[in-house]
């Protein structure tokens, strides 16, 4: 009787496991292309569940005329976003796709055709193909496109790119993140074999652009900043002296160093992205480079304290100095705000901000209790803020 229990019991565990089992597949199942529905009983040959964006792809090649037939579904990163499906004549890339892009216009959906030549701005344009039948429809959070595209007719295999917006201004779609999902949306499409497939290029990139951004931020973000501390307070000892110097010194040439090695990482970046460009991230690296390096090289013709230039270098020195923490943290946070990393970068680089200024506050009391009590004491040269070996 017990073991009677126990087999029912079994089989009644096992056939809720496979309940939930087959529960499972079903809810996976409508996640797919497989499942969905379009309105006028619209119907496709093949559908691609794409890698990226949560977006899919139904189409029909119809080779008698070298036509495809398309319906792209996209979540728009915003309600009043935009989506866009494009074929790239030349490469998997978004610079010279002619692309389809639906959004709200006046509450109501429109397309039209794009030919992106540049991320900066872009205006609706005549396209490389000819194509009909274009409607867009809104529901359930997804936007749909639906066209019909005139191929050449040797053109067999395209090269696709799809992308999502969260904003649209005056009526023309403002430029898109800059997330590996947005930046792996491309791809293939084998229209005779009925067969997708996708581009992992961009991993790379964000590989780079990451080491770019963690070089540029230890540089002229962390570093510099530290060395400027150790040179305004640790001279107020004598007991530092000469040791504050040479900390300095290591410090600020490490500092350039990494910053060298970050500007050629931009450098190396904005060569393989035609298209994309930072003006003032850009124009901002560049000074940084050029005046460091201004600053590095001056160290070779400072006057000894004694000379009567030595007042002078010193006020260009420290400006220089300044300038180039300022900058540095300028585009830091530039820099985060084109790579969207997660806010848990933003807000670490911001406390390190914190705490090195709290550091600053701290020494600068200190030093002016211990200018003070010299000062008390009579002392025969008291401190001016020159004084050391700097």
């Amino acid at each position: 009787m017990a073991s009677s229990f126990s087999s029912s019991s079994s089989f009644l565990i096992l056939g809720f496991v496979l309940s939930l089992f087959l529960l499972q597949i079903n809810l996976s199942y409508s996640l797919t292309c497989s499942s969905q529905q379009f309105s006028s009983n619209r119907l496709y040959d093949h559908c691609n569940d794409l890698p990226h964006l949560s977006s899919y792809l139904h189409w029909t090649y119809d080779s008698s005329n070298s036509s495809l037939k398309i319906a792209f579904l996209a979540t728009p990163a915003k309600t009043d976003g935009w989506v866009a499906w494009a074929i790239n004549p030349q490469s998997p890339s978004m610079i010279g796709a002619q692309a389809l892009i639906a959004y709200k216009l006046d509450g109501n959906m429109t397309m039209k055709t794009f030919n992106i030549t540049s991320y900066k701005s872009i205006t609706p344009s005549k396209i490389a193909y000819e194509v009909w039948d274009m409607e867009a429809e809104y529901s359930d959070g997804m936007m749909r496109i639906f066209a019909t595209v005139g191929l050449p007719s040797q053109m067999t295999t395209i090269n696709q790119v799809w992308q999502v917006g969260g904003a649209v201004s005056n009526g023309i779609p403002v430029i898109h993140a800059f997330q590996s999902a947005n930046l792996n949306s491309k791809g293939t499409l084998d229209l005779l074999k009925g067969e997708s497939g996708s581009t992992t290029g961009g991993n790379d990139r964000i590989r780079k652009k990451n080491i770019h951004g963690i070089l540029n931020a230890v540089s002229w973000g962390i570093l510099f900043p530290f060395g400027a501390i150790i040179a305004r307070y640790l001279r107020t000892f004598q007991s530092a002296d000469p040791a504050w110097f040479y900390l300095h010194v290591s410090c600020q040439f490490s500092a350039y160093v990494v910053g060298v090695a970050g500007w050629a990482t931009g450098l190396k970046l904005g060569s393989e992205s035609k298209g994309v460009v930072y003006s003032a991230h850009r124009n901002i690296g560049i000074a940084l480079f050029c005046v460091a390096t201004v600053q590095i090289f001056a160290m070779f013709l400072r006057p000894k304290n004694d000379h009567k230039y030595r007042k002078y270098w010193n006020v260009y020195h420290h400006g220089i100095g300044y300038t180039i923490i300022i900058l540095g943290i300028i585009n830091v946070f530039k820099g985060l705000d084109i790579l969207v990393p997660d806010h848990k970068w933003k807000k670490a680089y911001v406390i390190v901000l914190i705490v090195l200024g709290a550091i600053a506050l701290l020494l600068e009391a200190i030093t002016w209790t211990v200018v003070l009590k010299r000062k008390s004491s009579n002392s025969t040269k008291p401190y001016d803020g020159t004084n050391g070996r700097q």
